[in-house]
């Protein structure tokens, strides 16, 4: 029997990615899209003759009920979010909307729809924030610093809630950073890798950066699509730390990257106080040892060649305007 899962999120990094992954699978994938005239389909124009896409929103829990119905999923993956930090300053009360009480209307949807349904939500190591020990696991007080951080914090436990409360499979995947050449522009591993390419070919002159003393764990997205799959493989539904147990500073981020088109950062690179967050974030780092002991699952990308990897696709994105 042919397998469907349906996904939110699927115009996004994260979402792209699993769609291609799960229809290796043999999966017939769905897609769930707000109904808006700036939907981007650029991530997944190769996947279009592939899958199928209804309309809901996160915002709007009828129109989840409503997609559950057309779809008939096994498996739900919630990617959608509001999810750049940042952001989550300026508009708090619209990122709690989506990313906190969104996933309370998906699971309410799925409980009266079809409780059978096994359910991935995208949990985030910025709820671990201020964090007391390192690495974190899945045990690791939660302490978010920011308004994105407190709303994946309630996604998470509503998750929980609903597994402990009704017996539903649901699985939180608390996935540190992860990137990928389909990253945003927003993100600063793309803002990085996008700007490398573009002074190293005469188009801009300096980059304009935050902090770049905080460290992150950075993985590769398509990797970390993996993971979400095999927790939903599981008998039990559990949470799960995925990352690579190694911290990179935004200034090693800066190295890789103008190192790879032969450059020093430090000639091109001017710190912009106004991008520092109002309460950051300095270090995270991940124990995905829970992953590989039950999920079997590890990272196959390295941070090097992730960036070296963003960086080359850069170069050929900023190449084909010239």
């Amino acid at each position: 029997m042919q397998h469907t899962a349906l996904i939110t999120g699927i115009t996004g990094q994260d979402g792209s990615y699993l769609a291609e992954f799960l229809l290796g699978k043999g999966y017939r994938v769905v897609g769930i899209i707000r109904r808006s005239s700036t939907v981007n389909f650029e991530r997944i124009a190769h996947l279009q003759d592939s899958i199928e896409l209804v309309q809901g929103d996160l915002l709007d829990q009828s129109s989840l009920i409503s997609a559950l119905h057309q779809a008939r999923p096994h498996e739900v993956y919630n990617l959608a979010a509001q999810s750049f930090v940042p952001t989550s300053w300026t508009q708090p009360v619209l990122t709690g909307e989506f990313t906190a009480l969104g996933v309370t209307r998906l699971l309410e949807a799925i409980r009266v729809v079809d409780s059978d349904v096994r359910f991935y939500q995208a949990s985030s190591s910025e709820m671990f924030g201020h964090v007391e020990e390192s690495p974190q696991n899945e045990r690791t007080q939660f302490h978010p610093r920011s308004p994105y951080g407190v709303a994946k914090v309630y996604g998470h436990w509503i998750t929980v809630n609903y597994r402990e409360s009704y017996n539903l499979f649901t699985c939180s995947g608390i996935l540190f950073n992860h990137e990928s050449p389909r990253r945003g522009f927003e993100f600063v591993t793309r803002k990085v890798s996008y700007a490398a390419a573009r002074i190293k070919l005469g188009l801009q002159k300096r980059l304009k950066m935050g902090n770049i003393d905080a460290e992150r764990d950075w993985g590769f997205a398509g990797d970390y699509v993996r993971a979400m799959w095999l927790m939903l493989q599981q008998d039990n539904p559990d949470d799960y730390v995925i990352g690579t147990s190694t911290t990179n500073s935004v200034r090693r981020l800066l190295e890789v990257a103008f190192e790879h088109v032969g450059l020093d950062y430090r000639k091109f690179v001017e710190i912009d106080p106004t991008l520092i967050r109002p309460a950051e974030v300095h270090h995270l780092r991940a124990d995905y040892s829970k992953a590989k002991r039950l999920l079997g699952w590890e990272p196959e990308i390295s941070f090097e060649q992730l960036i070296r990897m963003m960086v080359d696709a850069d170069l050929k994105l900023v190449g084909k305007s010239l």
